[in-house]
C-alpha cells in the first residue's frame, strides 16, 4: 500500500511541477494545488501508515499499550489542507481580477503588458 501512496505522490509532484511550467495562469493554479496535493500526500506517508487505536489512555492506566495511530501527521495535514485552501482562494481570485482587467491569462503577455503601458 505505502508503494502505492508513494507512486502516487511522485505522479503527483511531477505533474504539479510541469502544471507550474506553463504559461497559462490557470494551469499555474492548478500545479500548486497538485502539489500541495503531493505535500499532503507525504507528510501522510511519512507518519507511517499503521492500523491502530485512537491514541486514548484509560483512568486506569497511565501509559499507552499497543499499537495507535499517529495523530501528529493528520493534524499537520488538516492545518495544511486549511492553508491551502485560503492560498487557492485567493489566487483564484486573483486571476480572475486579471483576466477580468487585461483579457489575458498568458504570463508572456502579462509581462510585456507593463511595458507598454
Amino acid at each position: 500500500m505505502e508503494i502505492i501512496l508513494a507512486i502516487i505522490t511522485g505522479v503527483l509532484y511531477a505533474s504539479g511541477i510541469y502544471m507550474i511550467l506553463r504559461r497559462s495562469m490557470v494551469k499555474l493554479i492548478l500545479g500548486i494545488i497538485l502539489l500541495g496535493n503531493g505535500v499532503n500526500l507525504l507528510i501522510f506517508l511519512l507518519g507511517r501508515i499503521t492500523k491502530g487505536e485512537p491514541p486514548i489512555i484509560d483512568s486506569a492506566e497511565k501509559v499507552l499499550e499497543g499499537v495507535y495511530a499517529d495523530p501528529i501527521p493528520q493534524a499537520l495535514i488538516l492545518t495544511a489542507i486549511v492553508i491551502s485552501f485560503g492560498l487557492q482562494a485567493f489566487a483564484i481570485i486573483l486571476v480572475k481580477r486579471t483576466y477580468k482587467v487585461l483579457k489575458t491569462d498568458d504570463l508572456d503577455q502579462l509581462n510585456t503588458t507593463d511595458e507598454d503601458s
